[in-house]
């Protein structure tokens, strides 16, 4: 068994669908190394604890190694104590016929209560990748309501986005996926992302893709490919989104290759003439638990138009987002 200390993970909507698959790539040592012992928080509302309990049997049940202690609670000043990852994967789901701003309103309660519970009981050293929707605008809500926590150590999801973008492209080229690298998913987790594979290579080469197919196939296709998903299985992405998250945490704890990047959401130094201040997806790199922004990439006229309409989804959301927090 191993000698080091055990981390501690919370994941919050842990009764829900993407935890039960994210649980088991977690535990199993995937991403934080096969030799780091675990202590699993587990948080989500009340009226799941008794589908939360059936979860922890099973994870009794899988006998993983790694696993040290199991904590299920609807309690976040319990959840997030002494945290040192959180997959906060919990939030209020869009229903038919909701706007986004009801969808904003619901979500913002939910994450100033655990960003408030985060400054509270978590080390200051916890990394918080946000999953749960709209999930760019809840990093920056749950960060807001954490100030003693710095404001680098949140992120939201475009990992997910970065894995469906290369899958595409892999299977456009007849290629590995191992063989994609370079894959740039810029701005907001929503349909006004930018997938751009303008960087991409295959094999250490240029890509050598049709414009046109890259405009109107491919960019269509990765972001829309939530709803695509929604409409053949009747529930949202859940394996695939679990295993990006669990990608994304992975990476967030090491380092990135040499010859590639991450795309995640972090809070925008006004790179690239984004907006400064909202939770921005750039092309990353990351060495030994700390990320930076790829610097001087050429950009062209159609990357600038579609960097400026996503940035200003992302500066309404967060308008949005603070006049509910200000209410």
């Amino acid at each position: 068994m191993s000698d080091k200390s055990p981390i501690t993970v919370v994941i919050t909507g842990a009764a829900g669908q993407i935890a039960y698959s994210l649980l088991y790539q977690v535990a199993s040592g995937y991403v934080f190394g096969m030799d780091q012992p675990l202590v699993l928080h587990l948080l989500d509302i009340a009226p799941m604890m008794g589908v939360l309990g059936g979860v922890v049997m099973e994870i009794q049940d899988c006998a993983l190694p790694l696993v040290q202690n199991v904590v299920a609670t609807d309690d976040p000043n319990v959840g997030f104590k002494d945290i040192d990852a959180a997959f906060l994967v919990g939030a209020m789901p869009r229903k038919e016929g909701m706007e986004r701003k009801d969808l904003l309103a619901a979500n913002v309660k939910i994450f100033k209560v655990q960003g408030q519970a985060m400054d509270q009981h978590a080390k200051k050293t916890v990394k918080v990748l946000v999953v749960g929707n709209p999930a760019n605008t809840n990093a920056l809500i749950c960060s807001h309501y954490a100030p003693s926590i710095p404001k680098e150590n949140f992120s939201a999801m475009t990992r997910l986005d970065q894995n469906r973008a290369a899958g595409q492209l892999a299977v456009k080229l007849g290629q590995p996926i191992s063989s994609i690298k370079k894959v740039t998913i810029w701005g907001n987790h929503s349909s006004t992302q930018f997938p751009d594979a303008a960087q991409a290579t295959v094999n250490g080469q240029p890509l050598g893709l049709d414009t046109t197919w890259l405009q109107e196939q491919f960019m269509p296709t990765v972001q829309k490919r939530g709803a695509a998903v929604i409409a053949a299985r009747k529930l949202s992405s859940a394996m695939s989104a679990a295993k990006a998250a669990s990608d994304h945490m992975k990476s967030w704890f090491s380092s990135t290759p040499a010859d590639d990047w991450v795309s995640m959401g972090v809070f925008s130094d006004g790179s690239y003439g984004t907006p400064e201040g909202v939770m921005f997806s750039f092309p990353i790199t990351i060495k030994d638990g700390k990320w930076s922004i790829v610097k001087g990439l050429e950009m062209s006229d159609f990357a600038k138009e579609k960097l400026a309409l996503t940035g200003a989804e992302l500066c309404e959301e967060r308008e949005e987002a603070m006049a509910v927090c200000k209410a």
